[in-house]
């Protein structure tokens, strides 16, 4: 906890590997750190979270890479070409809140 992370700057990393088509970075409530990197992303099923991992720890500081990846098959930025961060964030909080 305490390092700024930018969400802008994890998902450029992320976007410059060739099987990914977009992605969306999110900070998810963590008991321990207060936030943990989460990555949303939408990518070719070839793209393995291992490759795309090792991929990112060319790119980023080990802190801000994501502790969590998920996959998805749909657009994560709107008409404007704008990430839906926020939409993004309370769908997952409400998934978490219906699993728990």
């Amino acid at each position: 906890g305490g390092a700024n992370i930018y969400p802008a700057e994890i998902e450029a990393a992320i976007d410059t590997h060739p099987l990914v088509r977009s992605s969306a970075v999110i900070g998810l409530p963590d008991d321990d750190l207060g936030q943990s990197v989460h990555a949303i992303v939408d990518a070719a099923e070839a793209l393995t979270d291992e490759a795309l991992l090792q991929h990112l720890t060319e790119h980023l500081a080990r802190y801000k890479i994501p502790r969590t990846i998920e996959r998805v098959q749909t657009p994560l930025r709107d008409d404007a070409g704008k990430t839906r961060r926020s939409a993004l964030l309370k769908e997952r909080i409400a998934q978490a809140k219906d699993i728990n």
